[in-house]
């Protein structure tokens, strides 16, 4: 059944949003996040301090959809006011594995023996801090620093090996929001 859909989210005291051709930018002092708020039939505006969310013909897939970017937006907001931290460890049973930083990349030399390096990318605004064995990444984007932490598991994931034998890799210990 269609019915009219109206959602508000307050923007907290200090952070400034401004919304342009569906880009939704947050602002708190000299941080800035944005984000693509694409959402079929509905209209987002910014009024009173308070980001509203109206469709007129809407369902509850449509609620579900509205619902998803109030809790970006959410996230955007809890990262203007504190930094996301996640925590990763390195472990080689095998081979010594090193890690080096080049630009935009993460260098993995010697997994498991390898001649060639494996690379990780790292995205833009998301600071990498080596010590030994343990990695720790920072950032005040949610998504960018999740996206971050995965791409450093992915580039040591294994094919074809047993996984009680090989426990070579890079992996997330401690996410924020989550204990592990």
């Amino acid at each position: 059944m269609k019915k009219l859909i109206s959602h508000e989210l307050e923007i907290p005291e200090g952070i400034t949003c401004t919304l342009n051709d569906k880009v939704l930018v947050c602002k708190k002092d000299i941080l800035e996040i944005s984000r693509v708020l694409d959402i079929p039939q509905t209209e987002i505006k910014i009024q009173e301090n308070k980001i509203k969310f109206t469709c007129k013909k809407g369902n509850k897939n449509t609620h579900k959809t509205i619902s998803t970017f109030q809790a970006h937006i959410q996230n955007m907001f809890n990262g203007l006011q504190k930094e996301f931290v996640y925590h990763l460890e390195s472990a080689n049973v095998h081979f010594p594995m090193s890690l080096k930083l080049e630009e935009d990349r993460l260098v993995i030399n010697n997994f498991l023996g390898e001649k060639v390096p494996r690379y990780a990318r790292i995205l833009p605004n998301v600071k990498i801090e080596i010590k030994g064995q343990s990695i720790t990444l920072t950032s005040h984007d949610k998504e960018a620093a999740g996206q971050t932490a995965a791409n450093l598991e992915k580039a040591t994931k294994l094919k074809g090996r047993d996984r009680r034998i090989f426990q070579d890799g890079i992996f997330i210990t401690k996410k924020p929001g989550r204990k592990m």
